[in-house]
């Protein structure tokens, strides 16, 4: 079981749904943290409520150059948690070019602007602990899911490089597969959303698997179950079941 108290934690994504309840949890856990977002205002609230040590980092992560100042700022630290993302539902049919470029620019090139200045540092100390967010949709390809499905994809396969990399090397990743979670971006959807989780909810989940020694987690259980397994079925079947 991975030891959290007193280490030193950057949630990059922390200003509100689940990067917020983490930060709470994890505050709790006696973690210290940096919080970063591209705003700061609520930050600052967030850090001002929690009941351990927690500063504020500006970093917007489409912005090379403020990743870059941020990480400076930020320094070394015992842990990163990637939470940042954006979120437009569309069909192809429906294909907004500068919604779907800051999908991939924030969800999916935004990781790697943080990555690039955090890993490195990492593995020349033969330390570190790296948690990235993908998504159940990132399975495989979904329905008015154009940019958003296709950047976590895209983030959940450069996990897994990370980490078949750095197995053994001290330097732990982790992956987290949320389900939907009830927040500012999902209210944006206007269909069903089974086994909907409430933030605090999918943070706890996330704090098992911090704690754990496994790479991989998909939460809900249940509902997880159905996207990894469509990665099973032949391709007309999975398209007669998941597509329009």
């Amino acid at each position: 079981m991975r030891k959290l108290s007193g280490k030193t934690y950057w949630l990059v994504g922390a200003s509100e749904g689940l990067g917020r309840a983490l930060a709470q949890k994890l505050s709790k856990a006696g973690v210290s943290l940096v919080l970063s977002a591209r705003g700061t205002d609520s930050l600052n609230d967030l850090a001002g409520s929690l009941p351990g040590p927690a500063r504020v980092v500006a970093c917007d992560v489409s912005d090379r150059a403020s990743v870059l100042a941020a990480a400076q700022d930020v320094g070394a630290v015992d842990g990163l948690v990637f939470l940042a993302g954006v979120y437009w539902p569309q069909p192809a049919q429906e294909w907004n070019a500068e919604q779907v470029e800051a999908m991939f620019d924030v969800n999916l090139t935004g990781a790697a602007r943080v990555l690039g200045q955090v890993v490195p540092a990492m593995v020349a100390r033969g330390a570190g602990h790296v948690v990235i967010t993908g998504s159940l949709s990132g399975y495989r390809g979904l329905p008015g899911a154009i940019g958003y499905a296709s950047s976590k994809a895209g983030l959940m396969h450069l996990a897994e490089s990370i980490h078949c990399d750095l197995r053994g090397t001290g330097v732990d990743v982790q992956l987290a597969v949320p389900g939907f979670i009830r927040t500012r971006l999902t209210e944006k959807n206007d269909f069903a959303m089974p086994f909907i989780m409430e933030p605090e909810q999918a943070a706890e989940e996330m704090m098992i698997l911090m704690r754990s020694d496994k790479f991989h987690r998909a939460f809900p259980k249940l509902f997880s179950l159905v996207f990894r397994g469509g990665n099973f079925l032949p391709d007309w079947l999975y398209y007669r079941v998941f597509g329009r």
